[in-house]
């Protein structure tokens, strides 16, 4: 498939999603405004969340099922990868509650949308506990609604239990990295291998991994393509997560949707900041370690530890690991138990994912 057409059928697969996550929020919106009007601002910063997003977990999950022989725009398949967004919701809620994000993807992060509500109305009480107490909430009716909509997607309770495995893996693994990810920022440990095991969890088989497994069980052949899926989904999730951590540091912040820097002001133990560690003097090092997760980190210092990411080598270190983690994605798609029509497609998926802006 030639790259301009594969990337118009992605483009597709996208719209499809956000056409059964729109129907699935507008009827259980009705459901909530049942319970009561109040629920309304709830409702509002959930579909703030889902609404946003690149959808790569659908995606890839949508293209695992073509991998392993899937029909094209299987209404099925199209449903249960949607249901996808509602865990990334939820994971993205709770994970700025967790870092204390004032934005996500520009805007404001949902528990500081709920602190803005409760500061409006002139509640009694603390808006910032307010805000963060509604957010885990929405948090975990995204969670419980990712669980309803894969189950309504309309496959064989056979099928739905096919699934299941890679399903409730993915739900499993996201959340024992994000723990491990906290537990780094806490211990402040930094060593590429405690990176690397976070970037596998959280990002590598949560983004790419499972959902690929998926799509194979739910055509029946995950025995068969749970190693090929293995072995492009874990380097292509490690460099995307790379990639992002870089962005994180050096992205634009119009194109982010967050302040430059702000992943050094959060202390994220980034496999950026491992290797500027390992590679930088000690008394560099130390007073990179000082800075990092400074809530009151001032441009300067920003500037500073931007400036020693560069020139201690990590910046491009890091940039050589993308494109080495990218290209052994690329070679796993030579796999003869791949289907040809999922081949151009996860190709295009490999750029996607690791491209210098996006």
């Amino acid at each position: 498939m030639a790259a301009s057409s594969s990337s118009s059928a992605t483009s597709v697969i996208r719209s499809e999603v956000d056409r059964e996550l729109t129907s699935f929020c507008a009827s259980h919106r009705e459901l909530l405004l049942d319970i009561g009007e109040e629920l309304a601002p709830a409702m509002d910063s959930l579909e703030v969340m889902v609404s946003g997003g690149k959808r790569l977990r659908p995606t890839f999950a949508y293209w695992g099922w073509r991998g392993a022989g899937g029909a094209v725009g299987d209404e099925r398949m199209i449903r249960a990868a949607a249901s996808l967004e509602f865990l990334q919701a939820c994971a993205l809620v709770h994970d700025d509650v967790i870092d204390n994000s004032d934005t996500r993807r520009g805007r404001p992060a949902t528990h500081k949308r709920m602190a803005k509500l409760h500061a409006d109305q002139g509640w009694s009480g603390d808006s910032e506990g307010f805000g963060e107490g509604a957010a885990i909430l929405i948090g975990d009716l995204c969670l419980a609604w990712s669980d309803e909509m894969y189950q309504a997607s309309g496959f064989s309770p056979n099928t739905l239990r096919d699934g299941r495995a890679p399903f409730d893996a993915m739900r499993t693994e996201v959340m024992a990295g994000q723990y491990l990810d906290t537990l780094e920022q806490v211990r402040g440990t930094a060593t590429r291998e405690a990176a690397l095991r976070v970037m596998r969890y959280k990002a590598a088989k949560y983004t790419v991994e499972r959902p690929l497994h998926l799509g194979a069980a739910l055509a029946g052949r995950h025995e068969e393509l749970a190693g090929v899926y293995t072995d492009y989904g874990i380097p292509l999730g490690i460099a995307f997560q790379l990639r992002d951590d870089v962005l994180g540091v050096f992205g634009d912040p119009s194109t982010t949707g967050k302040p430059a820097g702000d992943d050094l002001r959060e202390g994220k133990r980034t496999l950026v900041v491992a290797e500027t560690l390992a590679r930088s003097g000690e008394a560099d090092a130390e007073r990179f370690r000082s800075l990092l997760g400074a809530p009151d980190l001032e441009v300067d210092s920003v500037e500073w530890m931007c400036a020693l990411i560069e020139s201690s080598g990590a910046l491009a270190a890091c940039e050589t690991m993308v494109s080495e983690y990218a290209e052994q994605a690329v070679a796993a798609l030579d796999s003869p138990e791949l289907d040809e029509s999922a081949r151009g497609p996860l190709g295009d998926l490999v750029v996607a994912a690791t491209r210098r802006s996006h």
